[in-house]
């Protein structure tokens, strides 16, 4: 069976203001998507009694477990956040079809959407980078 030939590495130059930018978005997407399910549960919905500041709290929890390694720029945490979007998609979906809560599903589901595109972007580009440190040759000089 034929080896499948290994596709260069871009340059460092090139991943560094990649990987600084797709972190910061990822940090601001986070915040963004925590303060919308606080606002939301704090301030429109309809929780037929139900204590707010439990709600928030739940809904709050699965954000505040990654949030400590995405702070630190872990690649693997950002990994994860990838699947905690998913959560976050479902749920903004699920809003979406309900009339009375359609602008908050359609923010929620932008925001894990896009906070699922800037994590992988950087995850691919941080493993890039260490790949790069590690000692494997740049595409520019193949």
């Amino acid at each position: 069976m034929a080896r499948k030939k290994d596709k260069p590495l871009p340059p460092l130059e090139w991943l560094q203001p990649r990987m600084r930018l797709m972190h910061g978005i990822s940090l601001a997407l986070l915040a963004a998507l925590a303060v919308l399910l606080v606002v939301w549960n704090q301030i429109f919905a309809d929780l037929h009694g139900a204590r707010t500041w439990v709600i928030s709290g739940i809904e709050l929890f699965p954000l505040l477990l990654v949030a400590p390694g995405m702070l630190l720029g872990s690649a693997r945490v950002h990994a994860w956040a990838c699947f905690v979007m998913n959560l976050y998609f479902i749920k903004g979906i699920l809003a979406w079809i309900d009339p009375a809560r359609a602008w908050l599903g359609m923010a929620e589901t932008l925001l894990s959407v896009a906070l699922f595109t800037s994590a992988l972007l950087y995850v691919r580009w941080r493993y890039q980078y260490e790949r790069q440190l590690a000692g494997e040759t740049p595409a520019s000089s193949l």
